[in-house]
């Protein structure tokens, strides 16, 4: 009997492995429309509804550092990002008539789930209102408020909710919507420095923005390693006030590599600002690789860039995700030398005081 088991056991263990070495995912994805439809009564026994500008009025800061702990209550919002394209990450970016707000989901491949136009219901319960990106300081200012988990290691004001459980404890799908139509916005109706969700109804929403310049500078970090210190100015690269030859929208790990090899950022001093005494770029060229993946002992990795653009006198950061599938397509040429200016639709983000923008995918650049 035992040696049946025994046997029965190991049968079913080696399905299971193999089962987790399928190459390939060949089914089809589960019909949202399937799946229950909350509404608004389903929510009642959550508490009353909050809308996103009171939620976001509960957070008092406008720079970081006060994290909410949510008891109860829920909101609702139609969804307007989408993670197709990997620009948008593991997160929701949701609005209703009063504002938007990013939900730390945690999860990939949502838009598998969740659709662009969609309403969903946020459980408040057990929620932690937070902000990404502030900053204290005369070069600082606001950064996101945004909707997660406490973050145990202190690190963040909140953290990626991530587990399916929890997430369906939070997030209810309800109905699909009609597409949601961006908002054009001026230059006057554009954010502040210290400016939040509280103050600004339009950070965190879906806009347009029109007739953007292009500033001929960049910002991207990049670490030599990540098994160091990300924080330690010994192993910090930082470009920016020029473009260092950066002509696409991002940096694939191949694209960094190669820009490495050709030498274009040499010159770049390591180190954070006030701290470059660990040499340039350059100074690792001769140092001997151990693999494919350095360029002497820099470790070729993707990066975000941020492209800076102007609309009058504000500048707005254009940041794109190095694993983004537009990652490496170059940004037109006439807009690079001015000749042309481009309309973006995207999430208008805050992050330490600057504008940055989010697009989600390059449906939503125009060149005019």
């Amino acid at each position: 009997m035992k040696k049946t088991l025994f046997a029965i056991f190991a049968a079913a263990a080696l399905l299971v492995s193999c089962e987790e070495w399928q190459p390939v995912f060949t089914a089809g994805y589960d019909d949202p429309s399937a799946a229950k439809v909350y509404t608004e009564s389903d929510m009642s026994a959550y508490g009353s509804r909050i809308t996103i500008a009171e939620l976001s009025k509960m957070y008092k800061s406008k720079t970081g550092g006060t994290p909410v702990k949510l008891s109860s209550g829920w909101i609702k919002g139609q969804v307007t990002s989408s993670d197709f394209s990997g620009n948008i990450y593991r997160t929701l970016y949701i609005q209703d008539e009063t504002g938007g707000i990013e939900v730390k989901t945690g999860r990939t491949n949502m838009s598998n789930e969740i659709r662009q136009g969609q309403w969903v219901y946020v459980n408040l319960n057990g929620l932690v209102l937070g902000m990404y990106g502030g900053k204290t300081g005369n070069y600082g200012g606001a950064g996101m408020i945004q909707l997660g988990l406490e973050d145990q290691s202190g690190e963040y004001e909140t953290a990626y909710i991530d587990l399916p459980l929890l997430v369906d404890t939070h997030i209810f799908k309800g109905a699909m919507g009609d597409a949601v139509a961006p908002v054009v916005l001026t230059e006057s109706m554009l954010p502040g420095k210290n400016d939040t969700q509280a103050t600004n109804k339009y950070i965190g929403t879906y806009v347009t923005l029109k007739g953007l310049r292009y500033d001929n500078q960049v910002f991207t970090l990049i670490y030599l390693t990540y098994n160091e210190d990300t924080k330690s100015s010994s192993n910090r690269i930082f470009l920016s006030d020029k473009t260092w030859g950066i002509t696409t929208w991002a940096l694939t790990k191949d694209r960094m590599g190669r820009m490495l090899e050709a030498g274009t950022w040499d010159s770049v001093n390591i180190g954070n600002s006030g701290d470059y005494s660990y040499g340039t770029v350059g100074d690792h060229r001769d140092v001997k690789s151990t693999n494919g993946d350095t360029y002497g002992d820099i470790e070729r990795n993707a990066y975000s860039v941020s492209h800076y653009f102007k609309t009058g006198s504000t500048t707005i950061q254009v940041r794109s995700s190095g694993y983004s599938r537009f990652a490496d397509i170059e940004i037109d040429s006439d807009v690079l030398s001015g000749a042309a200016t481009i309309d973006v639709t995207g999430i208008l983000t805050m992050y330490q005081g600057s504008i940055q923008f989010t697009l989600i995918d390059l449906d939503g650049v125009t060149k005019n």
